[in-house]
């Protein structure tokens, strides 16, 4: 796949695709410190990797992280947050076992619910807009 200033191509097709994704501990736990938050960035890049996605930005507080993944329309969004939320829990509760404290009632490091939300492009009226003004064969 080439990637053209934020535009990139496939076999077939040409895209710039973005999600913002937002996942929360289980019970909003204040979870992590920064050697997690380190931690976790790394494992999520190689989990975007495996999609053939790209991690563009990582943050994150003690209770939740901030994720700008720029992804291939072959990808669905729900297979790769599902992804990335079971290989960080695991790799993680592997790599620190004192996480477990935190989630011992319910044995999960994230909550079951995610946001996922569409950036970058046009505003959607500016596309319907451009859309309506096309010129349909007469």
């Amino acid at each position: 796949m080439a990637d053209l200033g934020g535009i990139r191509t496939g076999r077939h097709c040409v895209f710039a695709m973005h999600v913002h994704l937002v996942f929360v501990t289980k019970f909003r736990h204040k979870v992590f410190a920064d050697l997690h938050l380190s931690r976790m960035e790394a494992i999520m890049r190689d989990v975007c990797a495996d999609f053939e996605a790209e991690l563009v930005e990582f943050n994150g507080e003690n209770n939740h992280v901030h994720l700008l993944v720029n992804f291939p329309p072959k990808v669905a969004v729900a297979r790769l947050v599902n992804s990335l939320k079971g290989v960080s829990s695991r790799r993680l509760r592997q790599e620190f076992p004192d996480l477990t404290r935190h989630y011992y009632r319910a044995n999960k490091l994230w909550s079951g619910s995610y946001f996922a939300g569409s950036v970058g492009g046009a505003p959607p009226s500016v596309v319907k807009q451009y859309i309506e003004q096309q010129n349909q064969p007469g």
